[in-house]
């Protein structure tokens, strides 16, 4: 049997083929249009910006028929918004495209500038000439099996439709490129090996992926939650950081050492990403990690089935009537478990609290986090000061969840003996919110109270 042959179509001929039937695209056993307005979208974009679309795979009888055996859906798509005045959603991705704009002055001279067109909202009739021009020219590329009876093209629809289209989830990974190897290592390590229960069509649909990504933003971005998967990896891709990613691979490797086989069905599908936040908040008590294995083993055995919140429900009662994903599900099972977690432990939320602080300031200030406990009082009588001078009651920047970078700054202020009143006052005059990673948070505050310091000796 021959090799298929190559043929290249501009798009308008190629559709002005199958609006005419020279080309088909309704063998028997061809699928119906299954696509998405986003799908859509994001082919018209493919067009308009000249990059490349797989070759559409044709088969030919020996009238010379044409039967479209792969990209029945594409060809679809393609006549919808050249014929049949599809409008292009405005969820478009990328809806700004770039073309040059062709200029005619009063003395008939042409000339071409750069110019840009916002597709969001807009049909085939309302682009530009130019880039009704570009579309219609676009090369449209065909591959062609000769001598075809109805029984081969049904063997070549199934042949090259038979694959897998990416799910929500593994859709979804593709917007967090920046940090996609070091999820694929973290991947790899034994915790989500040996440690966790998660079938392997968890694994292969990118389920565990998704895991991550809940961890990831339920740890460290919280108030930026977002429900969607997409919506997630977007955000992570433009605002985590890889001290995150290293903090998290570390969590794992420390659980590694504690999860036996009779907890590790605790970190699955639906709750992983519950308990490896609730394991994160975990670390920054500065106890011993078995004391988190002995929590979950007594969590599993007994607090699941008896223990209730101050809504009266039980861990797997609180998402009955809303969305497991719900930002307020996920924020009262934490609730939940962190107070049954240091109630286990016999510490209250207050000493956790003031731990945590702790560490954060010794950390970001790389003292001993001994000495920082010694004169936590003094640390905290003396920012209740600052702020009562300096900062307005209602301004954002007294939130408790703002504290730990304002006490590391007074800790600060006291290593370089500066006063920070003058500073904090004209601070806040010009700033009324912070950002919520207090590492961060800490930097900007350093940096901006150094910068201060500096114009000031300048001067003086």
């Amino acid at each position: 049997m021959a090799r298929p042959r190559k043929q290249t179509y501009t798009l308008e001929m190629y559709l002005r083929k199958n609006r005419k039937g020279d080309i088909d695209n309704n063998a028997d056993v061809q699928r119906n249009f299954v696509w998405n307005n986003e799908q859509i979208n994001e082919l018209i974009v493919t067009v308009l910006t000249d990059d490349y679309i797989p070759p559409i795979i044709l088969g030919e009888e020996e009238n010379s028929k044409l039967h479209i055996v792969d990209g029945g859906c594409r060809t679809a798509a393609l006549r919808k918004f050249r014929e049949m005045n599809y409008k292009i959603t405005s969820s478009v991705e990328n809806p700004l495209i770039p073309y040059m704009k062709k200029v005619i002055d009063k003395n008939g001279h042409v000339t071409y500038e750069e110019a840009v067109f916002d597709i969001k909202n807009k049909t085939y009739e309302k682009l530009p000439e130019e880039l009704k021009e570009k579309f219609d020219e676009y090369q449209i590329e065909t591959v062609i099996h000769e001598c075809c009876d109805g029984g081969q093209i049904s063997k070549y629809i199934k042949r090259y439709n038979n694959h897998a289209a990416m799910n929500t989830d593994q859709k979804a990974f593709t917007y967090l490129d920046k940090f996609a190897s070091r999820i694929r290592a973290i991947l790899d390590s034994r915790f989500f090996v040996e440690c966790s229960c998660y079938t392997e069509k968890d694994k292969t649909k990118g389920a565990v992926e998704r895991i991550i990504v809940e961890a990831m933003m339920c740890m460290n971005h919280f108030n930026n939650w977002k429900t969607q998967a997409k919506a997630a990896c977007k955000y992570l891709n433009d605002n985590a950081t890889e001290e995150e990613f290293e903090k998290f691979a570390d969590n794992l490797h420390r659980l590694e050492n504690i999860v036996t086989d009779d907890i590790k069905n605790i970190f699955n599908k639906k709750d992983s990403f519950i308990f490896l936040t609730l394991f994160d908040r975990y670390t920054k008590l500065g106890i011993a990690d078995d004391g988190f294995a002995d929590f979950l083993r007594a969590f599993s055995n007994d607090f699941r089935m008896v223990k209730r919140n101050e809504k009266g429900m039980l861990f797997d009662e609180i998402d009955k009537e809303l969305s497991t994903k719900d930002r307020q599900v996920i924020a009262d099972k934490l609730e939940l478990l962190e107070n049954l977690m240091l109630d286990f432990l016999h510490i209250s939320k207050t000493d956790s609290i003031q731990t945590g602080t702790e560490r954060f300031i010794a950390k970001n200030l790389n003292i001993d986090v001994a000495s920082v406990r010694e004169d936590m009082d003094l640390y905290n009588e003396s920012l209740d000061g600052l702020l009562d001078n300096t900062v307005r009651v209602d301004s954002e920047l007294r939130d408790k969840e703002n504290r730990p970078s304002l006490l590391a700054m007074m800790v600060y202020s006291y290593q370089v003996d500066k006063d920070l009143d003058e500073w904090m006052s004209e601070y806040a005059k010009n700033n009324h919110t912070y950002l919520r990673n207090q590492t961060k948070n800490f930097m900007h505050l350093r940096k901006d109270f150094e910068r201060y310091c500096r114009q000031k000796e300048k001067s003086g």
